[in-house]
């Protein structure tokens, strides 16, 4: 199974009122009727609610976690993997950048698990070409460049990670499937994804993101003031 065309991130902020697994349903079903072939979600909550809503859709799930001296938080060990498809998911994504986990897991072990025990599809969120093949290799058959700028070995840098696409689509075996998330603002950016060798496109805030779009324009309105 690989990832193709566009594959809709559902997700909301903590304390916004779209954050309510009904809320998240519809706007998944909303988005799958029009054509997206997959949605990205957060929450074993979220998961289970976008499953009885749409059992037939492609659902990409995570869990956000945070642990006390790791800077790791998507779907960061064991317990959240199981949860996570344990709701319904049909692909797991998880951070697989080159930072220490909680507890100390290894990356390598939890891959192995998801896809021996759960027989799950794993997406390898990374920052780096460098960490996209060694997932590879370790057995994800997804490879997003989710986590390009938001690490500190990617601090200051803006994404979409344009310059790892190419790269990362000419060194990864054919059958992974390599995916451009993070910083697509439009649907020329999400074109040009595709054309640099990208499978899919992962869209969140600029299609669903309700809270930071409103804050963006008034911030920019602002600035006129």
């Amino acid at each position: 199974m690989k990832p193709k065309g566009l594959i809709v991130s559902v997700q909301a902020p903590e304390g916004s009122p779209m954050r309510d697994p009904h809320v998240i349903a519809a706007m998944a079903e909303a988005s799958l009727r029009h054509g997206a072939s997959g949605v990205r979600l957060e929450s074993p909550e979220h998961i289970g609610a976008v499953r009885r809503r749409c059992p037939q859709a492609l659902i990409v799930g995570l869990w956000k976690r945070t642990y006390p001296q790791s800077s790791v938080y998507i779907t960061p060990s064991w317990q959240e993997i199981q949860a996570v498809w344990a709701a319904g998911a049909d692909v797991i994504a998880i951070d697989a950048t080159d930072r220490d986990r909680p507890g100390g897991e290894a990356l390598a072990a939890l891959v192995g698990r998801a896809t021996r025990e759960l027989g799950a599809v794993v997406m390898a969120d990374v920052d780096s070409v460098a960490n996209g093949l060694r997932a590879a290799e370790l057995g994800c058959q997804w490879v997003g460049t989710t986590l390009f700028g938001y690490t500190e070995a990617t601090a200051g840098q803006k994404p979409p990670g344009w310059d790892l696409i190419g790269e990362l689509r000419s060194r990864l075996p054919a059958d992974v499937g390599l995916i451009c998330e993070g910083g697509i603002a439009s649907a020329d950016q999400a074109k040009q994804a595709l054309s640099l060798g990208a499978d899919a496109v992962v869209v969140g805030t600029a299609i669903t993101g309700v809270d930071l779009q409103v804050m963006a324009y008034l911030a920019r309105l602002a600035e006129a003031a």
